[in-house]
Order: C-alpha cells, then sequence, then structure tokens
C-alpha cells in the first residue's frame, strides 16, 4: 500500500513558524496561534505556490521519501530562492490577513478585565 504525501505542506508549515517567530508575540504569534487564522494563513500559502505531491511505499520513512521525490523533481527555482518566495508570501499573508480581519483579531486577543479585580480610579 502506498501513501500520498504532501511535501509541499509540510515544508510551507516549517516556514511560517520560522517567520512567525521573528515577529513580536503580541499580537501576531498569538494571533496565528488561533486555529482558523493559522489556516486561512497555510491556505492563503498553499493557493499561491505550485504543490509536490509524492506517494510512498509503506513502512519507508518519511525523510528518505523525501529526498528520493526532490531528487526527481527539477524546481524552477534554487532552493535559496524557492525559500525566499515562500517566506515572502508568508508575510504578504500575515499583512493581508491581519489588514482584513483587524477587528476580529483585537476582539479576540483584547484582554477580558473583570470589574472586580480591576484598581479603583478613584484615588487619582
Amino acid at each position: 500500500m502506498k501513501t500520498v504525501v504532501n511535501l509541499t505542506q509540510q515544508s510551507v508549515l516549517g516556514e511560517i513558524e520560522s517567520v512567525l517567530d521573528t515577529y513580536p508575540y503580541h499580537p501576531y504569534q498569538q494571533a496565528f496561534a488561533i486555529p482558523d487564522l493559522r489556516q486561512e494563513l497555510i491556505a492563503f500559502v498553499l493557493s499561491r505556490i505550485p504543490c509536490l505531491y509524492y506517494t510512498i511505499a509503506e513502512g519507508l520513512p518519511l525523510d528518505e521519501a523525501e529526498k528520493e521525490c526532490l531528487l526527481n523533481y527539477k524546481r524552477p527555482r534554487s532552493a535559496l530562492e524557492q525559500q525566499l518566495h515562500v517566506q515572502n508570501l508568508i508575510h504578504q499573508g500575515i499583512y493581508a490577513i491581519f489588514k482584513d480581519k483587524s477587528d476580529w483579531i483585537s476582539h479576540h486577543l483584547c484582554e477580558k478585565v473583570q470589574p472586580g479585580l480591576e484598581p479603583s480610579h478613584w484615588f487619582g
């Protein structure tokens, strides 16, 4: 039995983690920790690059299958150019999602303050 593996998605997920690590925790990393926004970012990037699928035989480790697949596949760009292109798309996706959903994000990330725990403003 063979398994179909989306190699592009796996590499994009790793790049998203790397790129998000360069952004401040609040609000960017916090926002993209929300599963719906993370999926939207993944979809944004994957819809703009060609996907590479590979079938692997049962029992073959994924990293070996990925190496074999990449040896048989000629990319239109060098590995560095491809990585920079994906990183650029991730930055564009972060910007676009924040622009489109800024109200929703700020609503979901704002701290909920309980009135009884807020300090009094009486004492100036």
